[in-house]
């Protein structure tokens, strides 16, 4: 996510991309919290992470969402406000891109904290309880296989593209929301922006 972010960011002061007259580096400022949120990973794997707690791990996953939807907003102003031949369809693909895989991530990485808990909670528990979402692999009578971060990142990718619940279900209001709000982002930025770039290539 942060890489995309970066890449956008550089592209845009190459080729002076200046959506809504903003400069290039606001795409650097929308990716502190992801900066923030590597540099944790980076620093746990050694036993010294920054986030020592769920309520502040979900905070700032809270706020790598808050940047995503601002970043649309940007977008979205910027192809409702621009006329067509300020707006290039690389521009347009490639900050829809961004914000389409930043959705992915994001949310992919909510729905691992959100669950059951968190992770933690569910690594010491015995079996899934209280679950807000329904694998398929729960089916099994066992009870004994538990989802991973990976899993979670799966149901965000498919929900984003399906705008809907694919083999996992959400059980919970929370669940339902959350994926609701994901596939708004991604319904936003796949319909509007690639139709919009379509045409814009095309001319």
């Amino acid at each position: 996510m942060l890489t995309v972010l970066v890449a956008l960011a550089i592209v845009s002061r190459s080729q002076v991309w200046e959506l809504l007259g903003l400069p290039w580096w606001i795409w650097l400022v929308l990716g502190i919290p992801a900066l923030l949120l590597a540099i944790d990973l980076l620093l746990a794997l050694r036993g010294k992470g920054l986030v020592r707690s769920r309520e502040a791990a979900l905070a700032l996953l809270g706020l790598l969402a808050a940047g995503n939807f601002v970043a649309l907003g940007i977008l979205v102003a910027g192809l409702v406000t621009a006329s067509t031949s300020d707006l290039s369809g690389g521009e347009l693909l490639l900050t829809g891109f961004a914000i389409y895989m930043s959705d992915v991530v994001v949310f992919g990485l909510i729905f691992w904290e959100v669950e059951a808990g968190g992770p933690v909670a569910r690594q010491g528990a015995p079996e899934r309880g209280a679950l807000d979402f329904r694998f398929p692999q729960d089916e099994s009578p066992t009870g004994r296989w538990k989802p991973q971060v990976w899993d979670y990142l799966y149901v965000s990718l498919t929900n984003s593209i399906a705008f809907s619940p694919t083999d996992t279900m959400p059980l919970s209001l929370r669940a339902k929301a959350l994926m609701g709000l994901e596939s708004f982002v991604s319904a936003v930025t796949v319909l509007l922006v690639a139709a919009r770039a379509v045409n814009v290539l095309g001319a």
